[in-house]
């Protein structure tokens, strides 16, 4: 089965380190534009709910006690169903209330289109 979403080892090792300090299951939503551009927000499970109009991505494996479930917006998936979506760090400030904010680093999205190969074993995402 191929994954429409992935972690790198220093998004993964923030991650981590958000979801002691926290002490609680961590997800994702991708935002769909405006205010955060297209920042991955990063929250704590049950504080961003979501809905019938999001579609879920995949889980991350990022080696701690759960998986982080990834959201994104229905809309904003029509025109990202074409691509591998991986979820980064980089130094700056995090999008509004994703919770990485406070510690100087922010998570950004790197993407890539999947191949024809790929792309004829995808399996359809589920909606929330």
């Amino acid at each position: 089965m191929i994954s429409r979403v992935a972690i790198t080892p220093k998004a993964a090792e923030l991650l981590r380190s958000l979801r002691e300090s926290h002490d609680k299951p961590l997800m994702f939503h991708q935002s769909g534009g405006c205010c955060d551009g297209s920042a991955p927000m990063c929250f704590t499970e049950g504080t961003f709910m979501t809905g019938s109009s999001d579609v879920h991505l995949g889980d991350l494996d990022f080696g701690g006690p759960e998986t982080a479930p990834v959201w994104i917006s229905r809309e904003q998936f029509n025109y990202w169903s074409h691509t591998h979506i991986t979820i980064d760090v980089v130094p700056g400030r995090g999008a509004g209330f994703s919770i990485e904010g406070p510690t100087g680093r922010r998570f950004i999205i790197r993407s890539r289109v999947f191949s024809e190969q790929e792309a004829s074993e995808l399996v359809a995402p589920r909606s929330g």
